[in-house]
């Protein structure tokens, strides 16, 4: 826990530095508005943390920033929606959610860059709008897709000890650009060792609450009880999964869980032993970096910066040293 807070420590450290440098490109003494985008709906489990992230870098900025927050349920259309409303608005600058894809969000993207606002991404990448715009300061926070949810389907294989034959469930986001690469990467690492996995694509009703998916994951598991692991992909649902597997009468340990990112309750099924294996991809940065990002390309010319900030396995082995924090909203 101790290293955890130094790194926080650190960003607000050279937060601090960049503070105290004289302004740059931005001469005016008007706040900078940040349209920002968490992601789900106010108090759900990832999105909150994102915004605590970004809260966290608009304190730090105090009136030298002015953030104002798109929720947007986990909708794609909403957040396309939401990125023409913010255009009009012609704020200095826009973070993103990248959900929808590059093809959804290039036309508003471009006309954002012809109005001279910054834009950058957190959470799923844009790859070629990115290409295109690092220049002005088109950046990325979060994890790499693809390579997450291969890192992931390989630690469920290594600790659940999974071999040919065996059946996984995988609930997902295959149909959405981008953001299914990740459920794509799980899937990969289970098919090559010959496992048998079956697929199941996350409602846009679960997607917006958690709960309803527990029709769903219980008819699933009472019918196919030789199926020996669960991977969600959507950290609202992995904060779900003990009420999934009580659901469908089963108890700590009878069926092995994975999935992405952390939270208090995700915190709490690990302990109790209905969640085994997650990936924390560091939701918090996803808020915290985009502000900063914003803020730095405007004051100082900087260029998009690319930050990966998924990786990291949690399980009951390393799980006490990040619960305190998770408790607080920052893990």
């Amino acid at each position: 826990m101790l290293r955890k807070i130094n790194i926080l420590v650190l960003l607000v450290l050279v937060c601090v530095f960049f503070l105290n440098l004289p302004v740059g490109a931005q001469q005016s003494e008007d706040p900078i508005v940040i349209y920002f985008f968490p992601g789900g709906s106010p108090g759900g489990t990832f999105a909150t943390v994102v915004y605590n992230g970004a809260r966290a870098a608009e304190e730090i900025l105090g009136d030298r920033v002015e953030v104002r927050y798109l929720w947007s349920e986990w909708s794609p259309e909403k957040m396309v929606d939401q990125l023409q409303q913010a255009v009009a608005a012609d704020p200095d600058g826009i973070a993103i959610m990248g959900h929808p894809g590059d093809e959804a969000y290039r036309p508003f993207v471009e006309e954002a860059e012809e109005r001279g606002i910054i834009v950058t991404s957190q959470n799923t990448t844009l790859p070629e709008l990115e290409k295109a715009y690092a220049a002005n300061g088109f950046g990325y926070v979060g994890q790499e897709l693809y390579e997450s949810g291969y890192t992931l389907g390989e630690g469920t294989i290594a600790r659940a000890g999974l071999e040919e034959g065996d059946k996984a469930l995988v609930w997902g986001l295959l149909s959405q650009p981008t953001r299914g690469l990740r459920t794509k990467g799980a899937i990969d690492a289970f098919e090559e060792i010959g496992m048998e996995v079956d697929y199941l694509e996350i409602s846009a009703e679960v997607d917006k609450d958690a709960a309803n998916g527990i029709p769903v994951i219980a008819g699933y598991l009472q019918a196919n009880p030789d199926c020996k692991v669960v991977v969600t992909d959507h950290g609202n649902l992995t904060s779900a999964q003990r009420t999934y597997f009580e659901t469908a009468g089963l108890g700590p340990n009878d069926i092995f869980g994975a999935g992405f990112d952390l939270s208090a309750p995700v915190v709490e099924g690990i302990k109790a032993g209905y969640t085994d294996l997650v990936l924390d991809q560091q939701p918090f940065l996803q808020g915290f970096l985009p502000i900063f990002q914003i803020y730095l390309t405007r004051m100082y010319g900087f260029s998009g910066l690319h930050i990966d900030t998924g990786g990291g396995l949690i399980s009951q082995d390393n799980i006490d040293m990040v619960a305190p924090l998770a408790e607080q909203g920052i893990r």
